[in-house]
C-alpha cells in the first residue's frame, strides 16, 4: 500500500465539464485544489455531440461566464461554426450554439487548468471517501494514497461503473473507450448515499470522405458571429466557418430498425438504466412515433484536423451490421464508412434530492456533487453545477454563506432547484419551458443579472465589474432619453413611418412609443433620432428589449415579487414534520426526507399539496409570532 499522504483544501473527482469549472473556481478563490481524472485525455472531453450551447443551454453558458466560469471563453477560442438559434422568435428564447473542434476544446481547457495557480491535475482513480462523524476528511486513491481535504466535489460524470453497449457487445468502459471508475460506488453506498442507474447514448462517427454532401442541405454559420463570453471581443472571432449538413431518415431506414428491434439492448432488457426522454435513440423515435415517415439527421464535423463526422439525431445501440445498413439507407450516407460505432452507455449516479441547494450533501458536511453524476445530461448543465459547487466548497471553507441562485435569478437556479427538489426518473435536460421567468432570464442580459454576484464572490476582476456598471448606466440613461424624446407629425417622420408600413402620427409621440410598434425597433428609429449618442451594440440591444417588451417584463417582475415572498419564508432545519398536525402522511414523509429550505421549495416537492403548504404557513407564522 502507498504511504503517500497529502494535505489540500479541495479535492475534485473527475475532470469533465463539471470538474473543470469546480476546480477552477476553487483554485481561483485561493483554495489549494487537486483534480483527479481516470485519464488526462478525458479533461473537458466531448464524448457525445461536438457543440456547446443550443436552446436554453446557451443561456447556461452565458450565466457561467457572467459568474466568472471558463466554458464560454473556451468555446470562443475553439469553435468552428456559430449560430444564433430561434432568431425568428422573441429574445427570451434566442440561444447561441457553436460547433467545437473537440480536440482543441479539450486541449485548450487543459492548458487553462495547468496554468492556474493552486491547481494540480492527477491521473488517479479515487476509490474511497473518508468521513468521520458525518464530516468529509479526505479521499483515498486506487494506489492507496490519502489526500486529506476540507471539501470534496464529486464530478464523476458517466464514468461510475460505466458500461458501453451495442447489440451483443458489452464493454465495461467509460465513454470513448476510456477507463471506467469502478470503485467509488461501493464507498458511496457504504456511506448511505442513494444511487440510481441512468443511461445515455451517442451516434456513430462516419468518415467524412465517404459522405455525399451533394444530397444534403448545407447548414452554414451566421455571417456575424456573436461570442459566448461577455469578455470576448466580437471582432476577434469573425472567421471562416465550416458547414454542417442536414439530411433525413426514410421509410427504408425505419423498416431496417423495425426488423431488428429485438436485437436492440434497449428493447431486449439488456440495458437497465433509464435514458433521456428528450434525446431519444433512433430506435426509440421509430417505435414511439410510427406516424412519422422521416426524422432529421444533422452531419456535424468533429474538428478541423479529423475526418470524423458526428451523425446527430441517430444515436443507437443496435448491432454493428444493423448500424451499417441503417446509416447507408440515409440520403448522402449510401457509402458511409463507420469510424466509431454508435453505443449506449449506462452508469451510476446519485438521487440529487440528497443535496442542499448549495450542492452539498445534506448528511455529509464538506461533500459536494455536480454534473451528470447528479442525474443531469449535457455539458452545459454539468459546467453550471460544477461552477456553483466549486464556489460553495470554497465559501464553506472560508466560513461564508453559500451562493444560492433562485429560479427568478438564473437558469442555473432553475436547474439546481429542479434537481434537488423534484423526482427526476431520467437524465435531466435544461429547456426554456422549465424557466417560469424566462422573459427576464434571457441570454443577452446574463451579465446584468449575475456579474455583480461574480465580483462579490471573487471570480470577476475589478475592471470587468466597472465595465458592467458603465454599461448599466448607459442603458438607464438612454432609456430615459428615448422615453422623454418626442417627435411630431411633420413630413420627415410621416415618410419614415410610411416606408416601414407603420401607422402615421396624428399628434406627437415619444420615441419609446414608436419602438413598441411591432414593425419598428430602436435600431430602425435611428433615422429619425439625430440626437442619438453612439453606443456599443450590446447597450443598444438592451435598450430595445427593455422598451419594446416593457409591459411583459413588468408583469413578470410582479410575478417574481410573489415568488420571492414564498422563497423568503425559510423553514428551520430543526422542524419536526412527523408531529406537525394537519399535514397528510405523504407530505410528512416527503418533507422529512428532503427537508426543503423554504416554503417555496417545499411547494415544488411532488406529493406536497397546496393544503399542506397552508398548514406549513400557519405553523411558521405561529412559531415566529
Amino acid at each position: 500500500m502507498s504511504l503517500v499522504e497529502e494535505f489540500v483544501d479541495v479535492v475534485v473527482v473527475g475532470a469533465g465539464h463539471a470538474g473543470c469549472e469546480a476546480a477552477l473556481a476553487c483554485a481561483r478563490l485561493g483554495m489549494r485544489t487537486v483534480i483527479f481524472t481516470v485519464s488526462v485525455d478525458s479533461i473537458a472531453l466531448m464524448p457525445c455531440n461536438p457543440n456547446i450551447g443550443g436552446t436554453s443551454k446557451g443561456h447556461l453558458v452565458r450565466e457561467v461566464d457572467a459568474l466568472g466560469g471558463e466554458m464560454g471563453k473556451n468555446i470562443d477560442r475553439t469553435f468552428i461554426q456559430s449560430r444564433m438559434l430561434n432568431q425568428s422568435k422573441g429574445p427570451a428564447v434566442h440561444s447561441l450554439r457553436a460547433q467545437a473542434d473537440k480536440s482543441d476544446y479539450s486541449r485548450s481547457m487543459r492548458q487553462v487548468l495547468e496554468q492556474t495557480e493552486n491547481l494540480l491535475i492527477k491521473q488517479l482513480e479515487v476509490t474511497d471517501l473518508l468521513v468521520e462523524d458525518h464530516q468529509l476528511t479526505g479521499v483515498r486513491t486506487y494506489s492507496g494514497a490519502i489526500y486529506h481535504c476540507r471539501a470534496a466535489i464529486l464530478c464523476a460524470g458517466t464514468y461510475s461503473k460505466a458500461r458501453c453497449i451495442y447489440g451483443d457487445v458489452s464493454m465495461y468502459t467509460g465513454p470513448n473507450g476510456l477507463a471506467a471508475a469502478n470503485h467509488l460506488t461501493d464507498s458511496l453506498r457504504s456511506l448511505g448515499i442513494e444511487l440510481r442507474r441512468f443511461k445515455t447514448g451517442t451516434p456513430a462517427r462516419i468518415a467524412g470522405s465517404s459522405i455525399d454532401y451533394s444530397r444534403m442541405e448545407e447548414q452554414k454559420g451566421d455571417e456575424k458571429i456573436v461570442p459566448f463570453s461577455f469578455t470576448t471581443d466580437p471582432g476577434s472571432i469573425q472567421k471562416k466557418q465550416v458547414s454542417c449538413y442536414l439530411t433525413y431518415t426514410n421509410e427504408r431506414t425505419h423498416e431496417i430498425i423495425r426488423k431488428n428491434i429485438d436485437r436492440s439492448p434497449l428493447f431486449s432488457g439488456q440495458i437497465e438504466g433509464t435514458g433521456p426522454r428528450y434525446c431519444p435513440s433512433i430506435e426509440d423515435k421509430v417505435v414511439k412515433f410510427p406516424e412519422k415517415d422521416r426524422h432529421q439527421v444533422f452531419i456535424e464535423p468533429e474538428g478541423l484536423h479529423t475526418n470524423e463526422m458526428y451523425i446527430s439525431g441517430m444515436s443507437s445501440s443496435l448491432p454493428e451490421d444493423v448500424q451499417i445498413a441503417m446509416y447507408r439507407s440515409v440520403p448522402g450516407l449510401e457509402h458511409a464508412q463507420i469510424v466509431k460505432n454508435a453505443y449506449a452507455i449506462e452508469y451510476d449516479c446519485i438521487d440529487a434530492r440528497q443535496l442542499k441547494l448549495s450542492l452539498e450533501f445534506k448528511e455529509i458536511s464538506g461533500l459536494f456533487s455536480a454534473g451528470q453524476f447528479n442525474g443531469s445530461s449535457g455539458y452545459e448543465e454539468a459546467a453550471a453545477q460544477g461552477l456553483i459547487a466549486g464556489i460553495n466548497a470554497a465559501r464553506k471553507i472560508k466560513g461564508l454563506d453559500p451562493l444560492i441562485l433562485d429560479r427568478s435569478e438564473a437558469y442555473i437556479g432553475v436547474l439546481i432547484d429542479d434537481l434537488v427538489t423534484k423526482e427526476n426518473l431520467e437524465p435531466y435536460r435544461m429547456m426554456t419551458s422549465r424557466a417560469e421567468y424566462r422573459l427576464l432570464l434571457r441570454q443577452d442580459n446574463a451579465d446584468l443579472r449575475l456579474t455583480e454576484k461574480g465580483y462579490e464572490i471573487g471570480l470577476i476582476p475589478e475592471d470587468r465589474y466597472f465595465n458592467l456598471l458603465k454599461k448599466k448606466e448607459l442603458i438607464c440613461k438612454e432609456i430615459e432619453r428615448v422615453e422623454s424624446t418626442f417627435v411630431g407629425d411633420h413630413e420627415e417622420i410621416q415618410k419614415f413611418l410610411q416606408l416601414h408600413e407603420s401607422t402615421l402620427l396624428r399628434s406627437s409621440a415619444s420615441l419609446s412609443e414608436l419602438i413598441r410598434r411591432p414593425e419598428l425597433s430602436y435600431g430602425l428609429i435611428a433615422a429619425i433620432d439625430p440626437g442619438r449618442p453612439a453606443f456599443p451594440e450590446d447597450v443598444c440591444e438592451q435598450v430595445n428589449i427593455s422598451i419594446k417588451y416593457k409591459g411583459y417584463l413588468d408583469r413578470q417582475r410582479k410575478q417574481v415579487d410573489q415568488f420571492k415572498k414564498m422563497e423568503g419564508k425559510k423553514i428551520p432545519d430543526s422542524i419536526d414534520y412527523e408531529n406537525l398536525s394537519g399535514l397528510r402522511l405523504e407530505a410528512r414523509q416527503k418533507l422529512a426526507k428532503y427537508r426543503p429550505a423554504s416554503v417555496g421549495q417545499a411547494s415544488r416537492i411532488a406529493g406536497v399539496s397546496p393544503a399542506d403548504i397552508s398548514v406549513l404557513l400557519v405553523y411558521l407564522k405561529h412559531k415566529t409570532g
